[in-house]
């Protein structure tokens, strides 16, 4: 399930065992309260335990007495386990038989970032509820943002929502922030003038920008976020690659065929990305991407081989897109 799918499934069930996943530490965090408060625990010193993965390589013994351990004042009572990553032999020797026949008075969390190379694939495994806390859609998000605001006793307008989304790269964490910033200046709601004067745009916000000046021919509002980047810590390598990487995409879209949806799954994009880049590819032609690619690939290598300074493959970079 979704991390958004949470609160509804928990009103329905208790899971014996969860597995809470992905790179969204905000979604991780809440879902560990939101499972926490569901489970009833009033007592957290005595019946809510945290263990660390890394104690755990090796002997399971004592592991094991943890999850069979009675609660005490409480009804239930927590193990969240974080960043454990158990192999195919630690699943079939000890938490297959756990998950077929768990604790009734325990709940299981395994609470990991992201998933290991060698380790055993949990959110497969029969007896584990999978709450999936990656990076949501910007569409999915803007829906949680609305939320989140009604929360506060304010509303927010939807071009600000989707700038408030693309500003904070879609960290919800850090959106969750803003909104509480927000919130005293909005006079009731929060509008995309107040997004745009009081939130501070994401690198990677920027990144996107600065592509996207560079795909319209934009020399002026490219030159600004450029200097604004490099005066954040970003050398003029770090642009070229940036530029590097989308006219890459923009290649590998522009050969490519299939729906948006298809090319999406296979280049790992949102379909509306690849429906903006396929208009791009269309404004510029699919010989100038291209030609582009390699020229901006073939002078970002020379900078880094040392054949060309920095800024002489910055400038060389600049002078291809916007005055060739």
């Amino acid at each position: 399930m979704k991390f958004t799918q949470l609160a509804q499934s928990l009103k329905e069930k208790l899971e014996p065992v969860y597995l809470i996943e992905g790179e969204e530490t905000y979604f991780r965090d809440h879902a560990v309260r939101a499972i926490r408060e569901e489970a009833g625990i009033t007592q957290p010193l005595l019946n809510d335990v945290r263990v660390e993965g890394e104690s755990l390589k090796g002997d399971l013994s004592a592991f094991r007495d943890n999850l069979y351990a009675l609660p005490f004042l409480d009804e239930k009572r927590l193990v969240r386990v974080y960043e454990f990553y158990p192999t195919e032999r630690d699943w079939e020797r000890f938490f297959k038989a756990y998950c077929e026949r768990p604790c009734p008075s325990t709940v299981l969390l395994f609470v990991n970032a992201g998933k290991k190379t060698g380790a055993a694939d949990l959110k497969k495994k029969a007896g584990i509820a999978f709450v999936d806390c990656g990076r949501e859609s910007e569409e999915m998000l803007s829906r949680w943002l609305f939320g989140l605001v009604r929360r506060q006793g304010i509303s927010i307008d939807t071009d600000a929502a989707e700038l408030l989304v693309s500003y904070c790269a879609r960290d919800a964490a850090r959106m969750r922030l803003e909104v509480q910033k927000l919130a005293p200046l909005a006079e009731g709601r929060i509008t995309s003038a107040l997004v745009k004067e009081y939130v501070a745009k994401d690198v990677e916000y920027k990144i996107y920008e600065l592509t996207q000046a560079a795909s319209r021919r934009d020399f002026s509002a490219f030159s600004e976020i450029a200097g604004d980047l490099m005066l954040k810590g970003m050398d003029e390598n770090g642009v070229l690659s940036a530029l590097v990487s989308h006219f890459r995409t923009l290649t590998e879209v522009a050969n490519m065929k299939g729906s948006d949806k298809e090319v999406s799954a296979v280049l790992g994009i949102k379909p509306y990305a690849v429906q903006k880049d396929r208009g791009i590819v269309s404004r510029l032609g699919k010989e100038k991407t291209e030609l582009l690619y390699k020229e901006l690939f073939s002078l970002l290598a020379a900078s880094r081989s040392g054949a060309y300074t920095k800024t002489g493959a910055y400038d060389a970079a600049v002078a291809k897109i916007f005055f060739a």
